[in-house]
């Protein structure tokens, strides 16, 4: 998809404050400073849309974008950083699961592992859980240019071995660099697919 159009619309705390459309939205997910800001600049090809830090847990709010008018993405904050505050954690968490379960037009929800590591439990645990709740998802292996080729192909076995404890068929899984713009055609092919496929 060509993205002549791209802009943000605001940051909220809750999913019901949120304007409400029935253009369909995909949301990005991951641990804290796994990439999905840097992901969505890339995939809109709209270098500071989404806010980028160095610094884990900078996202904090449901942060929307729409492009070309048609469709939406939401930046989800990152998960597992354990050096904010408990009670911001737990507020997050509640964020996190009502946008998941509630918001009527999400289409699809991307989480983002960084394939430097092994499979987190945190992450693996999110997974399992999305497929428990029936939440339409993808996995995103980022930060492919930070590792050789081959440790690329190992490290996405590992993700494989590991889910297929669980599931019978594997979710849709992508490798991508926001810094060389790997993954971005087949993103978005899959991304026109679920569109076509409404």
């Amino acid at each position: 998809m060509d993205i002549k159009q791209a802009s943000y619309l605001g940051s909220w705390q809750r999913n019901d404050q949120m304007p409400h459309t029935e253009k369909p939205e995909f949301a990005f997910i991951g641990r804290s400073n796994v990439g999905k800001s840097s992901l969505i600049n890339m995939l809109t090809q709209h270098k500071g849309l989404a806010k980028t830090s160095s610094t884990p847990g900078k996202t904090q709010s449901l942060n929307l974008f729409v492009l070309n008018n048609i469709i939406q993405f939401c930046d989800l904050p990152g998960y597992g950083y354990a050096k904010v505050g408990k009670s911001t954690r737990q507020a997050f968490s509640k964020m996190i699961d009502f946008y998941l379960k509630e918001r009527p037009n999400l289409f699809c929800l991307f989480i983002l592992v960084d394939l430097r590591l092994e499979p987190q439990k945190i992450d693996i645990e999110f997974i399992n859980t999305c497929g428990e709740n029936g939440i339409p998802f993808a996995i995103i292996g980022t930060k492919a240019d930070k590792i050789k080729v081959a440790e690329v192909e190992a490290s996405t076995q590992r993700y494989y071995d590991k889910l297929a404890e669980t599931w019978e068929q594997l979710p849709p899984f992508f490798i991508s660099s926001s810094e060389e713009k790997t993954g971005k055609e087949e993103i978005w092919a899959f991304i026109q697919s679920a569109l076509n496929n409404q």
